[in-house]
């Protein structure tokens, strides 16, 4: 009986610890926008995917103002797929006809609205849009290596007031990434792209990638050089180096991006790992890899 007694009095402790190493980080980015990018397998597992919601709740409840800009890419490959399409990409993005296109609103909306539902469910007001409400993201053509890949939008303009309005009203904005151009023409934006003009226009203290990997590897057949800290020059340095893998490059680049325009603190984090975001904003030593700029404040803090 005393060894159970011993065991729940452990537990507790532990329960104890884990909330007082949490409160610098409550009391640093109390009131604070997070911008979350969620997309991967995160998405397609329902169980992370409420894991993921739990997180952004909490983060909402402890003081902390989220965002979440999502992706949908599966999903909509399965709808091309359904409709007897089959889905090209060039370098990465998705090759988006006009038939394309109309299937990556349609479950864009989708997907978004199932996010809102989700958050509702977990107990605080959500408020799902695209970016054409309140004409938020206006962009023209990307194109790919010079390529015309349709109708894939590369954001050149951010309004963020709808954005804004959702925050003072405390609502919790869930953004999906389908943008305009200067006829309204619909166009579909990569959500990393997105979240990163969208960090960028609000001055987020931190953009929060949740990816199919653990972070940055310096080699990435290497699983023991995950690199939990970088500044913007490691990024460059990176970037420059050709040694990154196809996915992480442009990924990158957005983090580089985002820091040189106001954002304090990019993460990349495995989404794949249950409750990520909580263990890498609110414990001492983190699980993915930081970037912050040349001669900022150490991400984390002096262990005792």
């Amino acid at each position: 009986m005393k060894e159970h007694e011993d065991s729940m009095e452990m537990n507790e402790m532990d329960k104890a610890r884990v909330l007082i190493e949490a409160l610098p980080y409550i009391q640093k980015f109390n009131r604070k926008i997070i911008v979350v990018k969620y997309g991967g397998s995160a998405m397609v597992d329902e169980q992370l995917k409420r894991q993921v919601i739990q997180d952004v709740v909490l983060l909402k409840l402890v003081g902390f103002k989220p965002i979440i800009v999502h992706g949908g890419g599966k999903e909509i490959s399965r709808w091309v797929n359904k409709v007897g399409m089959e889905p090209h990409f060039v370098n990465g993005l998705r090759v988006t006809d006009g038939e394309t296109m109309e299937i990556a609103e349609m479950v864009l909306n989708k997907v978004n609205k199932s996010l809102v539902q989700l958050a509702n469910e977990l107990g605080i007001k959500a408020v799902g849009i695209s970016g054409k409400d309140g004409m938020m993201l206006k962009c023209e053509k990307k194109l790919s290596g010079g390529q015309d890949i349709g109708f894939v939008g590369n954001v050149t303009e951010v309004d963020p007031k709808v954005i804004y309005d959702l925050l003072e009203k405390d609502f919790l904005p869930v953004i999906c990434p389908i943008g305009f151009d200067s006829h309204f023409q619909s166009y579909n934006i990569n959500a990393d792209d997105a979240a990163c003009a969208i960090a960028r226009a609000v001055k987020a203290e931190k953009l929060a990638f949740l990816t199919d990997v653990e972070g940055v590897y310096r080699n990435f057949e290497d699983k023991s050089s995950l690199i939990s800290e970088m500044t913007v020059d490691d990024a460059r340095a990176f970037v420059s180096g050709g040694g990154l893998g196809g996915g992480m490059l442009p990924k990158l680049q957005n983090c580089v991006d985002a820091i040189e325009n106001g954002v304090s603190r990019v993460h990349i984090l495995d989404g794949r790992m249950p409750h990520c975001l909580l263990l890498e904003i609110f414990t001492n030593r983190g699980i993915g890899t930081v970037m912050f700029a040349n001669g900022a404040e150490r991400y984390h803090h002096e262990e005792a």
